[in-house]
């Protein structure tokens, strides 16, 4: 798979699979934890959830544009994992929960975020120019889209272990204090804090009866109060040192890219070149070239314009449907008991998706490169536009599932038991995710590669920033399946979903000729 490839790709990807690790360690519990940690609705979660998520592509064009103005990309790559791996130690440093300070906390997780949003748009965009740079050499050109599929299944390496880190470091920490996991507790523990009196009868029973199941030694709670702010406290230090291993995680990336940084290209020596050569052209060659770089740019961001509702919807991942996990799926069936630790929770899923990425990138890869072989190969703005059609499907196939479930909040008035009965298999989320996944894998690699054939040579990192500031604008739009998730039935949510992705295909397939035209 790699030996025809340039030698560099695999180093770069391995730096981005570490970095990638940390990320997703933080990704697979952030929403829970920010539920958890400070007692927040899903709605107000979300909107921060959305301001991180956005800020994290929308500061990739920043990371960009620096790079290309300083002309060391290599230096701003270095520069990203170092801040990364900082704003991680922010966010990883216990403080108690039931937090004293709720501004004063929530600030400083803020800060902690923001830090690595930015450390992350110094290095995202502009190791993806990198990579770029490898494939404008004519001997590998062919094989640009096999090279960000390869990259991209590398990323996905480090996500499909990230989640159970998470899982197993929370859940180490909670059996270590005596107490077992249950997703549905913080929020109850919360309620409970802000006046057990407002809480229904049925909120109320529900929060005794699970208070007293995760008493891994049998006793039974006689002080209400002081078990909710314990379990609070342990719940989210498990948190808090789950983010610590996505720092060592971080250090392994930072020694690889260390180890490997002066055999990579430098798209900044590209730049210059490109500059020196452009001086020496006829003023009429100028022109021609500038009509190009025109139409490229207005190619690529058409694409960037579909990409949007993309990422709108497959970023609810982290979100509305780890939500959905927690609330409507039955978790109970799901539990590697590994003797110190178990493995189990709503986060579980986050590792499905990637692992699925893992798994069928080689088979995408055959089949695209079976289809080259016979002169039948989609181009890829027809790859795009299969996947979000392919993307529109699985929200199809969710929604069907989910057309006998009540609304999120006829949840509070219902028992323990009747929440049970309604629960839904595991496998659906599988199925989900399988077909979310195949998706991903004709837009994302894909889109990256795209991106890294039609940009004129001295704008590569501003347009890999432009690719991730697209993304940026969707994930500023994820808080809509929160509010959607909280306010309308349950199939009416996924149903929006379906709607974007469907037109995005529809909008995507009238510009292929174009874009095809451009791209050669």
């Amino acid at each position: 798979m790699f030996n025809k490839h340039p030698k560099g790709l695999v180093a770069a990807a391995l730096a981005n699979m570490g970095e990638r690790f940390g990320f997703y360690i933080m990704m697979a519990i952030l929403t829970l934890f920010i539920s958890a940690k400070f007692g927040l609705s899903e709605t107000t979660t979300g909107y921060i959830y959305s301001a991180f998520y956005a800020s994290i592509y929308i500061l990739a064009l920043v990371g960009g544009i620096i790079a290309d103005k300083t002309k060391n990309f290599k230096g701003t790559i270095l520069a990203g994992l170092v801040l990364m791996a900082f704003g991680y130690l922010i966010i990883a440093i216990p403080t108690p929960t039931p937090v004293s300070n709720l501004p004063l906390f929530l600030g400083i997780t803020c800060v902690g975020l923001a830090v690595i949003a930015f450390g992350n748009g110094l290095f995202k965009g502009n190791l993806q120019a990198l990579v770029g740079q490898m494939y404008d050499n004519p001997k590998y050109s062919h094989l640009r889209d096999a090279g960000f599929q390869i990259f991209y299944m590398f990323i996905n390496v480090g996500a499909v272990f990230a989640p159970f880190i998470a899982i197993g470091v929370r859940n180490w920490w909670l059996k270590a204090n005596n107490f077992d996991y249950d997703a549905t507790l913080p929020e109850l523990c919360h309620k409970y804090l802000e006046g057990a009196g407002t809480m229904l009868p049925q909120e109320m029973e529900k929060l005794t009866t699970l208070a007293n199941k995760v008493m891994l030694d049998g006793s039974q709670v006689t002080d209400m109060s002081a078990f909710v702010n314990s379990y609070l406290d342990v719940f989210n230090r498990g948190f808090h040192y789950a983010f610590m291993a996505a720092i060592v995680a971080m250090l392994i990336s930072l020694v690889i890219y260390l180890k490997n940084k002066a055999s990579f290209p430098d798209p900044g020596h590209k730049v210059a070149d490109a500059e020196s050569s452009q001086a020496a052209v006829a003023k009429e060659e100028i022109q021609i070239s500038a009509t190009e770089i025109r139409q490229r740019i207005y190619a690529l961001f058409a694409v960037f314009g579909v990409v949007i509702f993309f990422w709108l919807s497959f970023h609810q991942n982290g979100y509305s449907l780890t939500y959905f996990a927690r609330d409507y799926v039955d978790l109970s069936v799901i539990n590697i008991d590994l003797g110190f630790t178990q493995i189990k929770g709503a986060e579980i899923f986050q590792a499905v998706n990637p692992f699925f990425v893992v798994f069928l990138t080689p088979v995408i890869m055959w089949i695209f490169g079976s289809l080259k072989e016979r002169g039948k190969e989609p181009s890829t703005p027809m790859k795009i536009a299969i996947g979000m059609g392919i993307a529109a499907l699985a929200y199809l196939f969710l929604m069907f599932f989910s057309l006998t479930l009540p609304a999120k909040d006829a949840l509070a008035t219902m028992t323990t038991e009747q929440i049970d009965a309604i629960r839904v298999t595991p496998w659906i989320m599988v199925g989900l995710y399988f077909i979310l996944t195949v998706a991903e894998l004709f837009i994302s690699p894909l889109g990256l590669s795209f991106v890294s054939k039609v940009a004129p040579p001295h704008l590569q990192g501003l347009m890999q920033g432009c690719w991730l500031a697209a993304t940026a604008v969707g994930n500023s739009l994820l808080f809509i399946g929160g509010l959607l998730y909280t306010t309308v039935p349950i199939w009416a949510c996924w149903l929006v979903f379906v709607g974007a992705t469907g037109a995005s295909m529809i909008v995507m397939l009238s510009m292929v000729r174009w874009l095809e035209k451009v791209a050669k």
